[in-house]
C-alpha cells in the first residue's frame, strides 16, 4: 500500500502545498489504506462505493470524527480516486455532510489583559501578546524571524500565511516592551524570534508548545478550559470592530482571502448585532392600542 501513499503524495506536492498541508492530507488516506488492507483485503482499485461508505462509517465510529472531519476525509478520498486511481468520482455515491456552525469563544478584554498579564514566563507572555496584538495565527508566531520585527514602522513582516501570500501586521507598542523583554533574557535570538529549545535551535518552536502553555495558564488562573491559540486572533479582530475598525481593514490585518472569513466578528463583537433596534421596538405604544 505504500506505493499508493506515495503517489498521492507526489500528486498533492504538485498543487504547492506545504510541508505540514502534505502530511495532514495523508492522515485518513493512510487509515484508509490500512483499512483495506487488514479489514477488507482489497486493492485501492478493487474497492467499491460500498466500500468507501463504509470505510468513512468505520473510521467515524472509531475516532469520533466531527462532520466537518469527516467532509475533510472525503474530500481526500475524492483526490486519491481522481489523480492516483485516475477512476471518477461520483459525489451522490458519498455526499459531503451537513454540518452545525457554532460561534467561537472570545475572551474579553479583561480577560486578556488578566491573561497576559499574569503569565509568569517571558517567551510564553511574548508569543501570546503577539497572537493577541497582531492577530496571528500560532503558525505565523512560531515561524517569526528577528528580522520580521519592524520597529521603525511599528509592524510585523509575515511571509507566506496561511494563504501562500506575505502581509504586514500592526506591532503593538505593548507586544514590542515584552518583546524585548523576552529577547534579552532570551540569549537574543538573531534568526527564529522563538528557536526550538534544546538541541534544534536551528528551527523554530513546534506550535503544540504554547497550546499545552495556555491550557496550564488557565488551570493556574482557575479558568475552565475555553482558550486556544486561535482565540487571541479572534479577540483581535472582535476588538478591533468594537473599537470602530472597518472590516476591509480587518480583513487585511488578519490576512483572510474573502470577506466572508471577516463578517463573523459582526456577530461576536458586543456592539454589534446588539446595536440593531427591532423596527417592532420603534413603533412605541401604536402596537398595544
Amino acid at each position: 500500500m505504500q506505493k499508493y501513499l506515495d503517489s498521492y503524495k507526489q500528486m498533492i506536492s504538485l498543487r504547492g502545498l506545504t510541508d505540514h498541508t502534505i502530511k495532514s492530507y495523508c492522515t485518513y488516506l493512510r487509515a484508509y489504506l490500512n483499512y483495506l488492507e487488514t479489514i477488507l483485503h482489497k486493492l485501492p482499485e478493487d474497492a467499491s462505493w460500498e466500500d468507501l461508505r463504509s470505510f468513512i462509517l468505520y473510521i467515524q465510529q472509531q475516532r469520533n470524527l466531527a462532520d466537518r472531519t469527516v467532509n475533510a476525509c472525503i474530500s481526500q478520498l475524492r483526490f486519491f480516486t481522481l489523480y492516483v486511481l485516475h477512476k471518477s468520482w461520483d459525489p451522490y455515491q458519498l455526499p459531503i455532510r451537513k454540518f452545525d456552525t457554532y460561534l467561537p469563544f472570545v475572551p474579553t478584554k479583561e480577560e486578556v489583559a488578566t491573561f497576559i498579564s499574569s503569565m509568569p514566563d517571558l517567551k510564553e507572555k511574548a508569543m501570546v501578546s503577539l497572537l493577541y496584538s497582531a492577530g496571528l495565527r500560532i503558525g505565523e508566531v512560531c515561524h517569526l524571524k528577528y528580522k520580521d520585527i519592524d520597529r521603525k514602522s511599528m509592524r510585523i513582516h509575515i511571509s507566506h500565511g496561511k494563504n501562500r501570500s506575505d502581509r504586514y501586521a500592526i506591532l503593538s507598542s505593548q507586544a514590542l516592551h515584552i518583546l524585548t523583554e523576552y529577547w534579552f533574557a532570551y540569549d537574543k535570538p538573531m534568526d527564529w524570534l522563538f528557536p526550538k529549545q534544546f538541541k534544534e535551535s536551528d528551527k523554530p518552536i513546534d506550535t503544540f508548545f504554547l497550546s499545552r502553555r495556555i491550557m496550564t495558564h488557565e488551570d493556574r488562573l482557575g479558568w475552565e478550559h475555553r482558550i486556544t491559540c486561535h482565540s487571541f486572533r479572534h479577540a483581535f479582530g472582535t476588538h478591533l470592530y468594537e473599537n470602530g475598525t472597518d472590516l476591509l481593514t480587518i480583513k487585511a490585518l488578519l490576512g483572510h482571502k474573502s470577506l466572508n472569513s471577516t463578517v463573523i466578528y459582526v456577530s461576536l463583537a458586543s456592539n454589534g448585532v446588539r446595536r440593531a433596534v427591532s423596527p417592532f421596538d420603534c413603533m412605541g405604544g401604536s402596537a398595544n392600542a
